[in-house]
């Protein structure tokens, strides 16, 4: 076997969901039409640990699988995400559409897939509700609009204003200017 020939770890990936696939399938558990469905494997992905794209003019899904999940989950925690992202596989395949609804909740609960992916990559920035007794906070990998410019977006839960935090240095804005000065100020470490 020459260096062309060797098995990268994206051929690993790929080969371990496919058989787990096939199993999945095999036993009636779910009616996926696995020759209807392609494989890829992201090097970048950094907040989804898989992902199912459909192609409506070839009747073809394509599962995303991320390398950094592969690398973070053990086993077990990483075949859930392949069976979640089959039930989006089927969803497609029979009804043109996948969400997380109902539909999603009943198949993915039947296979014990997760309904969504716990994050294996820790957030650079936390947005967070200063209102007086509102816990609400998300996590964001990139600098989204709410993490630019806090001061223009408002907390689902209870209409207070954000605060946003890079949580590598720890610094915090609640406006755009404050992000330029963030920014500005972690120069290389941002």
């Amino acid at each position: 076997m020459t260096d062309r020939d060797e098995l990268t770890l994206a051929d690993e990936i790929v080969a371990r969901a496919r058989i787990h696939a096939r199993e999945v399938v095999a036993d009636d558990r779910l009616p996926v039409d696995l020759g209807a469905v392609e494989w890829a494997v992201s090097s970048r992905a950094r907040r989804r640990a898989g992902c199912c794209r459909w192609d409506a003019d070839r009747d073809v899904a394509t599962i995303v699988l991320a390398r950094r999940a592969y690398e973070r989950y053990d086993w077990p925690a990483f075949a859930g995400i392949v069976r979640h992202e089959l039930v989006h596989a089927w969803e497609f395949q029979r009804f043109g559409e996948s969400g997380h609804g109902d539909r999603f909740r009943e198949r993915a609960a039947a296979l014990e897939a997760p309904r969504h992916c716990e994050a294996f990559a820790e957030p650079r920035y936390v947005l967070r509700c200063r209102a007086t007794g509102c816990d609400w906070q998300a996590n964001r990998h990139r600098a989204s609009k709410p993490v630019k410019s806090p001061d223009r977006y408002r907390c689902g839960d209870c209409g207070g204003v954000y605060e946003v935090e890079h949580v590598e240095s720890g610094r915090t804005w609640t406006d755009a200017s404050g992000y330029g000065g963030a920014k500005a100020a972690l120069g290389e470490k941002w």
